[in-house]
């Protein structure tokens, strides 16, 4: 049972570090996030972040499907391995924007960011810049995402108010 669950999670952790988003860590930096980090698995349906909640953890999924759901209505899908969600908060402290819940049965790397706090100064620095680069990235393209949307959604009012 005991070489079942390792060789589990050794085929995990290899998978984890294959996701994109986590391409810039060297070994010593994916070393440490994964030292903060924990495996989690939900169920179909089960609520992943609620929205209005404080913490520090930043999710990586890993295999399923989430929705987001802002005021009880569901904004967003994230289907893609490497798929990022809880960062906001993490970034400016604020409570959580919105609800993630579970599609389908769900596994996600979870990070407790809070972690950063206790690295020494050299460390800190250079993982923290690997970190919010990474971060960046992600929102960057959310941006241009949103932005697209955002054009497409103007002129169907423009061609609506004709």
């Amino acid at each position: 049972m005991k070489q079942e669950m390792l060789k589990e999670n050794l085929a995990l952790m290899e998978k984890l570090k294959e996701l994109p988003v986590l391409h810039s860590f060297g070994t010593k930096d994916m070393n440490k996030l994964l030292t903060f980090s924990n495996v989690k698995k939900y169920f179909a349906g089960e609520t992943i972040i609620e929205e209005g909640s404080y913490d520090n953890w930043i999710y990586f999924l890993v295999d399923g499907h989430v929705r987001i759901v802002k005021n009880g209505e569901e904004i967003d899908t994230l289907r893609r391995t490497g798929d990022i969600f809880g960062e906001m908060c993490v970034i400016d402290g604020s409570p959580r924007s919105a609800s993630i819940e579970a599609i389908d049965d769900v596994t996600c790397l979870a990070t407790d960011v809070s972690f950063m706090d206790s690295l020494y100064s050299e460390d800190k620095v250079a993982f923290c810049a690997v970190f919010y680069q990474m971060i960046a990235e992600v929102l960057a393209c959310r941006l241009r995402e949103t932005s697209t949307e955002l054009v497409k959604i103007k002129e169907e009012l423009q061609r609506l108010k004709k």
